[in-house]
């Protein structure tokens, strides 16, 4: 079954390259809204489920004999799915059944089975006198204590917009009070009380600050901007700043603590800040209708739905037992090719090296993944894990990963600090296939997924690894791999009267992991892919820049190896180019040099010769000269031969 295409395509002639080979990029790609079912949905459970899977993958209609992956879904699209079956039909699907049963037939079959029963809904909460930190807000807490009060940004999350055309500033800034109004974690503090840290909801607003700045003064304002921290008990974790370089041309700088907001927070903003701009020009209201659910409803909804690690039946116990398992005799350390030391404690400093693969080797990839019943993270997972095992990190290799963590209908639109982090562990002993090697990575990921409501901050507290200031706990490289075009539209603003260009902060100047892989899928305007792009982020106190440019290189080689045989053995995997092969095995090993055809004692005699003085010995205080070694030795061998040997 997994050998069936999943579109075919009826050609006139293949194209060609001038070299007369088949010319892949310029192949046709399947028109997949065309290759739903004909079949409609039976029952009302299979409606609603069709309505569900076509809003998810962006399509008109879907079949209910359709696959939600051979259409384009992912497992980013797969958890947001299964949290809108829960939202409509109060049941419970996990991601593995998804993947087992990924059309809408036999997830209605599930559904209707009643497998599972749905948790505890999120609704509004009683607030209490003091509300308590989500576990993510924890750590982010507790890392901006050891920051000095906020001195530090290393968990500041900024995005910015060149606006050209005159912006009217007052409905700027009450489009950004319409903003704290709406997102109650926008205007909170974390006071600390008898040792314990709690949010505090206040009624303020964001008082924008405006500058006139000069072009050529301009990058230095913006990394200014965006490298001052929080002091989170006291500050509001965000702020704005508008720097005008002329009366039709301005940089909107939004930067936001990470206990305030994740990345898809920056979504929200973005689109909500559109809308409250668009009223406040208008002269009117933002208009919008309120949230159903605010962040410390969902705070308190968490501690309540993952119950207490003293309860054996609660939820973050059976999900505790699950990582214990997991994680058992993971390496406290990954041995990576560094180029310096680990320091007792890290400066977080970073650099950036580009990572890129072609349309053709990102189609082939694509294929590999359908073929095999995996997502293209799977795909990619897989050959890094393949990477640094060839350049010495060992056949387990734990890595880092974020999820979205908002697996609740509820908080799509929320701003809130939802993300969570998994470690995916890789076993890549006995020398497997890709494909092996694929299989034993879907297995893993899909536990993972299923057992993600265990907080990252929880589980370390829990597994208590070495802890040390200079390297992450339980992992040191992180990997992500974002799913083109859904995410797109997050960053597309439409303010009236302007003319909006997104800036992308460079992620060069934090580095919090080692190692950092950020690769994202391009298509082309038919849908098609178009290419992996990204980069890999490291730590300057470990690793030197050709370093970082040779592991992307050989990232970008091993893709392109498993695209063309997915079949082939770990251990045939080459990570070195050709000159590289010859460096290392012939040149390296390059050490011939004659010798004279004397014995052991003739050189040493001739080297006492030379320099009799010279230290030779060294034994705690002991320090003996050439000469004085030969002396003892002469002794040694005369009172031997005395003695008959």
């Amino acid at each position: 079954g997994h050998m069936v295409p999943a579109a075919v395509i009826p050609l006139d002639a293949f194209p060609v390259t001038e070299n007369g080979k088949l010319d892949r990029s310029a192949l046709p790609a399947p028109d997949f809204a065309s290759l739903t079912s004909g079949r409609g949905p039976e029952t009302t459970v299979e409606e609603v489920l069709c309505g569900l899977f076509a809003d998810s993958l962006g399509l008109e209609r879907v079949g209910a004999e359709d696959s939600f992956f051979e259409l384009g879904g992912d497992s980013l699209l797969a958890m947001r799915l299964i949290a809108r079956v829960r939202s409509a039909l109060a049941a419970e699907i996990s991601i593995r059944e998804l993947f087992e049963a990924p059309t809408v037939a036999g997830l209605a079959r599930l559904v209707d089975q009643g497998r599972g029963v749905a948790r505890i809904p999120l609704t509004p909460r009683e607030r209490p006198e003091r509300v308590p930190l989500s576990y993510a807000q924890q750590r982010m807490w507790f890392l901006n204590r050891l920051e000095d009060a906020g001195a530090g940004a290393a968990y500041n999350v900024s995005m910015g917009m060149r606006l050209s055309g005159e912006v009217d500033v007052a409905a700027l800034e009450a489009a950004l009070g319409d903003l704290a109004d709406r997102h109650e974690t926008l205007r909170t503090v974390f006071p600390e009380t008898e040792g314990e840290p709690h949010q505090l909801i206040t009624a303020d607003r964001p008082v924008l600050r405006v500058d006139m700045v000069a072009a050529t003064d301009l990058e230095g304002v913006v990394a200014e901007e965006t490298g001052r921290g929080f002091d989170l008990a006291t500050d509001v974790p965000w702020r704005a700043r508008l720097l005008v370089l002329s009366p039709v041309e301005s940089v909107l700088v939004l930067v936001a603590h990470h206990i305030a907001v994740d990345g898809v927070s920056m979504g929200v903003l973005a689109r909500d800040l559109g809308t409250g701009y668009t009223a406040r020009v208008r002269g009117e209201a933002s208009g919008w209708e309120p949230l159903p659910v605010q962040y410390a409803d969902y705070a308190l909804w968490q501690r309540e739905v993952l119950g207490d690690l003293g309860d054996p039946d609660s939820r973050l116990t059976g999900q505790l037992d699950h990582w214990r398992h997991a994680l058992a005799d993971l390496p406290e350390e990954l041995s990576l090719p560094m180029d310096h030391p680990r320091p007792s404690e890290s400066s977080f400093r970073g650099g950036v090296v580009p990572v890129r693969t072609d349309a053709e080797v990102h189609a082939l990839l694509s294929e590999v993944a359908r073929r095999h019943g995996v997502t293209m993270f799977m795909v990619v997972q897989a050959a890094l894990a393949v990477l640094l095992s060839k350049v010495g990190a060992g056949t387990d290799i734990p890595l880092g990963t974020a999820v979205a963590g908002r697996n609740d209908a509820e908080v799509e639109r929320m701003v809130g600090f939802f993300v969570n982090t998994l470690v995916l562990r890789t076993d890549v002993s006995g020398d497997p296939s890709f494909v092996e090697l694929l299989g034993r990575v879907r297995e893993t990921d899909l536990a993972a997924y299923a057992h993600q409501d265990v907080p990252f901050e929880r589980l370390v507290e829990d597994l208590n690894p070495a802890r040390s200031l200079s390297r992450h706990p339980l992992f040191q490289v992180m990997f992500s791999l974002q799913s083109a075009p859904q995410d797109q539209g997050d960053w597309d603003w439409d303010l009236p009267g302007l003319q909006v260009h997104p800036i992308r902060p460079e992620e060069t100047a934090t580095a919090r992991f080692d190692l950092s892989v950020e690769l994202s899928e391009l298509r082309d305007e038919q849908g098609a892919p178009a290419g992996l792009q990204g980069g890999i982020q490291y730590a300057t106190d470990l690793f030197d820049p050709d370093t970082a440019e040779a592991l992307a290189v050989r990232l970008t080689r091993v893709l392109e190896q498993v695209a063309a045989d997915p079949d082939v053995r770990v251990g045939a995997i080459d990570v070195l180019s050709a000159d590289e092969r010859h460096r290392v095995v012939a040149e390296w090993n390059d050490t011939a040099r004659p010798v004279p055809e004397q014995s052991l004692v003739a050189l040493f005699e001739a080297q006492v010769v030379r320099s009799p003085d010279a230290v030779a010995v060294v034994a705690g205080e002991t320090r003996l000269t050439y000469a004085e070694v030969n002396a003892r030795a002469n002794g040694l061998a005369h009172h031997l031969r005395g003695q008959g040997v």
